[in-house]
């Protein structure tokens, strides 16, 4: 019998949804302060109405959902997928009222991409967006990739038994400190060190590219934001592709696969296990699927004579399939280059990389790394086992900061949420082409979107039917979130209804 939700129940849901909105709302001080710093009058103006409406929303519900009670696993699953709703809807304000998106779809669209550091866009005539709506762009992005859930934890929650509870509903389980907040912060700690010797370093490549000093700042500093993110956005059109730079290419590279890994991992790092990057199973997998896939690439554009120079078949080939597996979206190839140059063998391997992903509790999407690490690890535990003597005692372990036995539960999980994102890579890819798409074009930007990674090939444009700018703003968000909280805020809504 499903039961129907009581005060208490609504009331908790509203109170915490409210902290992370109010986050959402401070967020927008920095373009804010970026437009006014820039005199952009009318885009200041836009992030007040947008920091009104998150604070009105925000303290409205502190002031009308006052409990004490603390949150419950079903509370925090709510709390984490229902707030990124509302945060998206809010936090498209801002896009809208700058005149650069064709509806209010096309705004919400974008900022779901942001969040959720997927990095494919509909926003328009990118290269004269105000500066503070870039740095709207490039913040939502930054923000995402720890989590606005984490940014709440980290700054505006406290001492709350039940954060952990809101932590995992956004995607995360692993806590680098035993306290939930402290984790949260930790983990902004590693983002902002990186931030700080990352936007330094693209800050004077750019200045050594020819641009002037606050130019070469702001784009360093977007570029950062988006590698480390592991979203795509960039401050052009052209991508990555803007710059025409080894040495940018080389320091993007670095950024988005430092972020794609796993938070733990940084943190065993620093904290002097370094052995930890060569027998962690996620960044083995990585290593193992990305090489095969960059070879594959590799091979397929050399035997079809795509680029004529060695040097820049390596350099095309393994920017875009490593921007691809972090799932961060950056692109130094037109988009329809991919159709036009790459072809169908191309297309597959990028789709493939994007589909799987990075690591679990990091800034990437897709599968995850440890997922197919140890779907691999008990495919080749039951070889063993068939091939052993009926008496012998098989046992397999794989690492990840620690030595952890392999056992059933661990690869059911795994192998049920692989399931999940295979079905919703059907799912958007029928979507495709039901809308006319041809199906390797529909499975890569399908795949693109529910594995939150942004690369495009042409076929999200502001022009793309409404169906599917929905289903590719739905399968973001099931992707960034892995299922979970979104099933139990379907499940919290249908209980307001039919529980007894």
């Amino acid at each position: 019998m499903m039961l129907k939700p009581r005060l208490e129940d609504h009331l908790v849901i509203g109170k915490y949804t409210g902290k992370v909105i109010i986050g959402v709302g401070l967020l927008m001080v920095i373009p804010l302060l970026t437009s006014i710093a820039f005199a952009e009058w009318d885009t200041a103006i836009d992030f007040v109405i947008g920091m009104a409406a998150c604070f009105i929303f925000g303290f409205g519900t502190q002031i009308a959902c006052r409990t004490d009670k603390d949150l419950e696993w079903s509370h925090g699953l709510v709390v984490a997928s229902g707030s990124w709703v509302v945060a998206t809807a809010l936090g498209a304000l801002p896009h809208f009222l700058s005149g650069h998106e064709g509806s209010y779809l096309d705004a919400m669209f974008d900022v779901m991409s942001g969040y959720t550091t997927t990095g494919l866009y509909l926003l328009q005539d990118l290269d004269h967006v105000s500066h503070g709506l870039n740095m709207w762009r490039h913040v939502l992005t930054y923000a995402g990739g720890q989590g606005i859930v984490v940014i709440a934890l980290a700054f505006l929650f406290r001492g709350t038994a039940g954060a952990y509870k809101v932590y995992v509903g956004e995607g995360k389980d692993e806590r680098l400190l035993p306290n939930v907040i402290n984790t949260a912060r930790a983990i902004w700690l590693v983002s902002l060190v990186w931030l700080a010797f990352g936007w330094i370093a693209l800050s004077v490549t750019g200045l050594a590219l020819g641009q002037s000093p606050v130019r070469a700042i702001l784009h360093g500093l977007w570029v950062f934001m988006g590698a480390w993110s592991t979203g795509g956005f960039a401050p052009q059109s052209y991508n990555t592709m803007y710059y025409h730079s080894v040495v940018f290419e080389v320091l993007s590279v670095i950024v988005f696969i430092a972020g794609s890994f796993n938070f733990a991992l940084h943190w065993a790092v620093w904290t002097g296990k370094r052995a930890e990057i060569r027998k962690n199973i996620e960044t083995v997998s990585f290593a193992i699927t990305l090489t095969t896939l960059v070879l594959l690439a590799t091979f397929v554009l050399a035997r079809n004579g795509v680029y004529s120079d060695a040097v820049i078949l390596a350099r095309k080939s393994f920017y875009q399939l490593a921007s691809g597996h972090t799932t961060t979206g950056f692109s130094t190839i037109f988009s329809r280059a991919f159709v036009t140059q790459w072809g169908p063998v191309g297309m597959l391997a990028t789709t493939i990389a994007m589909a799987i992903g990075a690591s679990a509790c990091s800034t990437a999407g897709g599968i995850k790394g440890i997922r197919v690490g140890i779907i691999a690890k008990a495919f080749f535990h039951d070889v063993r086992k068939m091939l052993s003597p009926e008496s012998a005692v098989v046992r397999t372990k794989y690492h990840h900061v620690r030595d952890i036995a392999l056992e059933d539960p661990i690869v059911r999980t795994a192998m049920t949420i692989t399931l999940a994102y295979v079905v919703m890579y059907l799912i958007v890819t029928v979507v495709g082409v039901l809308h006319g798409y041809p199906v390797v074009e529909a499975a890569f930007e399908g795949v693109s979107a529910a594995s939150n990674t942004g690369l495009s090939c042409g076929v999200t444009l502001p022009s793309m039917p409404a169906a599917m700018k929905v289903a590719y703003m739905v399968a973001m968000w099931l992707g960034r979130l892995e299922f979970m909280s979104v099933f139990a805020l379907i499940g919290y809504g249908v209980s307001i209804v039919r529980g007894k």
